[in-house]
């Protein structure tokens, strides 16, 4: 017999399978049935749409005017050494959003991703195949590497390009080569009619399945977001797992466990400040204007606070300060 319920029951459960360094299965469970593939299929748009990665986005080459010249000495002509361009995928360091990077090569020699890699830039494919010059043939190329999101054709990254004698290409700077899912029957108090997803991700290896999987849910909230700004919504399973949070614990800890002199405890003391948390939610003003507390006491409280894995005064996520306030509340 089906029982009567008021709220739907919220998954508690979540394993990640590390299949590859580029692929991964993410596992939630257990749904009401029909939840599985209400989550799972958005999350999939995002992972393919949203996914921030680098592409090619233009390409300069010395002794070619367009996309259907070819070079002395090199076996490819300029839109087969364009296509393989294309297989061949960047990670720009240092947090970069776009760079212009040189190349210089002499033949007799074979190009491949390997080759392409320099301070300025990481290939995550060092196999793939890009040209093959001849004896006493050179090839001298610029590449303009962007980051973005999703595919932009050649007429629109067109207007990205400064500088004469570019060649504009199509961008697909997607890192997700894949995200699948599939729902599956698991078992809850006998009822097997609850539902867990698996969803496989594989990416090019530009981003880690678990950190596209991490931004997507990003993206999703965002979007979300915009309903939260007249109707305030927080998830009660959200604040259950904050309430068990390691963090939490240690934040509602009595101050005794600071290790205090006696002059900066009786100084928190007669304020009624008797847990960690008290001390990290209030500003470094706050602290100073506690009665009696002079600067020596106000030293020594913030050492033994960072001590403890914390600074007076920190930006605490929401959903954190919402359960340690509603703990200080509880011991007042």
């Amino acid at each position: 017999m089906k029982k009567i319920k008021t709220t739907p029951l919220a998954p508690q459960e979540f394993e990640v399978e590390q299949i590859s360094d580029n692929e991964a299965n993410i596992i939630a469970y257990p749904f009401e049935t029909g939840y599985a593939v209400s989550l799972a299929h958005p999350l999939r748009r995002f992972l393919l749409s949203s996914s921030v990665g680098y592409a090619p986005i233009a390409i300069k080459i010395e002794g070619a005017k367009h996309e259907f010249d070819s070079v002395r000495g090199m076996l490819e002509d300029i839109s087969d050494f364009i296509l393989n361009l294309k297989e061949i995928r960047f990670r720009l360091n240092n947090d970069a959003t776009e760079a212009e990077i040189n190349y210089s090569f002499a033949g007799p020699c074979t190009i491949t991703g390997a080759d392409l890699s320099n301070d300025e830039v990481e290939v995550v494919t060092p196999e793939a195949h890009l040209a093959t010059l001849n004896e006493d043939s050179t090839l001298n190329f610029s590449i303009k590497i962007a980051q973005g999101i999703g595919y932009v054709p050649s007429e629109d990254t067109m207007e990205e390009i400064d500088g004469e004698g570019y060649i504009a290409l199509d961008a697909y700077f997607t890192p997700v080569r894949s995200a699948t899912y599939k729902i599956e029957n698991v078992l809850v108090e006998d009822n097997p009619s609850f539902e867990r997803v698996v969803m496989n991700i594989r990416t090019d290896g530009q981003i880690s399945p678990i950190d596209a999987f991490r931004n997507s849910l990003e993206v999703m909230y965002a979007q979300l977001a915009v309903f939260n700004s007249e109707i305030s919504i927080k998830a009660p399973a959200t604040i259950e797992r904050v309430e068990e949070s390691p963090e939490l614990k240690k934040l509602t800890t009595n101050i005794d466990n600071l290790g205090l002199s006696a002059r900066s405890f009786n100084c928190l003391d007669r304020s009624n400040i008797k847990l960690i948390g008290e001390i990290v939610l209030m500003s470094t003003n706050d602290l100073k204007n506690v009665k009696n507390l002079g600067k020596k006491s106000y030293d020594e409280i913030v050492e033994k606070v960072q001590e403890f894995g914390f600074e007076v005064g920190a930006d605490l996520d929401d959903d954190l300060v919402a359960a340690l306030k509603k703990k200080i509340e509880a011991a007042s």
